[in-house]
């Protein structure tokens, strides 16, 4: 406990596309805290957001739900007993809406009621909730008669996955109303079913993209980015972005955009953490945005302007700041003996630049590597010695891996 006013919890999970992520949860004041362990992302919940709270017994611990005022769900597990009344006062002190104690229905009915609250299906059973489901995790839905059929987001962490779920749905007692369609239309209303609906905000054409690789024409939407490549196409949700960094190359004359992401963009058994385009600092354009000046100023803070002129890869990462709301990462203070901020290396069987950071290391790009500092257990320089012009760095992180960055000029 850091003052009177914050609780602290180290073992608590986060659910994510159906995976239960590790991390530390901290209620301050008015506001959560949640700190993913594996990827370092934290996700602040402040007490005007929050539509209400509950908290839920589970088959083993307790469970922490959060209902935002835009409809989405969060939910908490790994609290015990103990932490119960530490919890219940806090936030019954801090937030708005105190928090609301549910059961669970443990009948085992698979017939009952089914609700729509924001972007959350609840399937009730005697007037208790029996499960609930972000509708927000429904990649693709279809119907048949008296049936709705739900898939969903899959992540490659899961161990179990939820895979399809079918409800079915018996005629209403009015005839102006097809249930099967009212209850489809809910789910689609809401699904992450990604659709170019109306024009994108703007285009850009045939960008060079290291990983994947190729040249693509990128257009980017409100909520997704959409790469048109002559053989693969991908949506990415700009939800799933989970860092931005712009680093200068080595000769000075082109420049990085590095997108990190979590979960992966997915082509076959392939997957794709980080998206690398690269550009020439030379490369110029001016372009207009398809948003009106009231759109600009509500919904990016007038960070963006109706026509954009500069450097291409300035203009890229602009957007993409005021789209997903992160900061972008640069090098940091240091400078290798060239003046850059880049060191040449190879790690496995590839070429490529290291880039020390304020908060850790980046190498670009075969394969693109990004290490925290709190990720590190240790650091070493490997074959130094004797008359070798070069020398390694190797960086052992806190799970066991060791990334061995060689054939460093000294």
């Amino acid at each position: 406990m850091a003052d009177a006013a914050t609780v602290e919890f180290n073992d608590v999970s986060h659910e994510s596309i159906g995976v239960w992520c590790n991390g530390k949860l901290r209620l301050q004041g008015g506001q959560l805290v949640f700190r993913n362990d594996k990827t370092g992302k934290v996700e602040h919940f402040d007490a005007v957001d929050v539509e209400n709270t509950r908290w839920q017994r589970l088959s083993a611990g307790y469970m922490l739900r959060l209902m935002l005022k835009n409809g989405t769900l969060h939910r908490f597990r790994g609290f015990r007993d103990a932490d119960q009344d530490k919890i219940i006062k806090h936030m019954n002190d801090n937030f708005e809406n105190e928090i609301e104690e549910r059961e669970t229905s443990i009948r085992g009915w698979n017939w009952g009621s089914a609700e729509f609250n924001g972007s959350v299906l609840s399937f009730d059973v005697h007037n208790k909730t029996a499960f609930d489901i972000p509708v927000d995790s429904v990649s693709r839905s279809t119907t048949g008669k008296n049936e709705v059929s739900l898939e969903f987001h899959q992540s490659d962490d899961a161990l179990v996955s939820l895979t399809e779920l079918r409800f079915h749905i018996p005629p209403g007692n009015d005839p102006d109303v097809d249930p099967v369609k009212a209850f489809y239309d809910n789910i689609m209303a809401k699904a992450s079913i990604l659709q170019a609906t109306g024009d994108a905000i703007v285009t850009f054409k045939e960008i060079q993209c290291l990983t994947p690789r190729g040249r693509y024409d990128i257009k980017i939407f409100p909520t997704f980015l959409q790469l048109h490549g002559k053989t693969f196409d991908y949506k990415i949700p700009l939800s799933t972005v989970l860092r931005l960094f712009l680093l200068p190359h080595k000769d000075q004359r082109q420049m990085f955009f590095v997108v990190s992401l979590d979960p992966p963009i997915k082509q076959g058994q392939t997957r794709y953490h980080f998206m690398i385009l690269q550009f020439n600092r030379e490369e110029e354009e001016t372009l207009e945005l398809s948003l009106t000046e009231q759109e600009i100023k509500e919904k990016y803070d007038g960070k963006l302007a109706s026509e954009m002129s500069g450097p291409t890869y300035e203009i890229v990462s602009r957007i993409m700041k005021a789209l997903v709301q992160r900061k972008i990462t640069v090098p940091g203070s240091f400078v290798g003996h060239s003046g850059s901020h880049a060191i040449s290396c190879s790690y496995k069987a590839a070429a490529g630049f290291l880039y020390p950071l304020e908060r850790g290391f980046i190498y670009v790009h075969k394969p693109p590597v990004h290490i925290r500092f709190d990720e590190i257990a240790y650091t070493n320089f490997a074959r130094s010695g004797g008359s070798t012009r070069s020398f390694d760095f190797e960086i052992e992180v806190k799970n066991g891996t060791l990334y061995t960055y060689s054939s460093i000029d000294k």
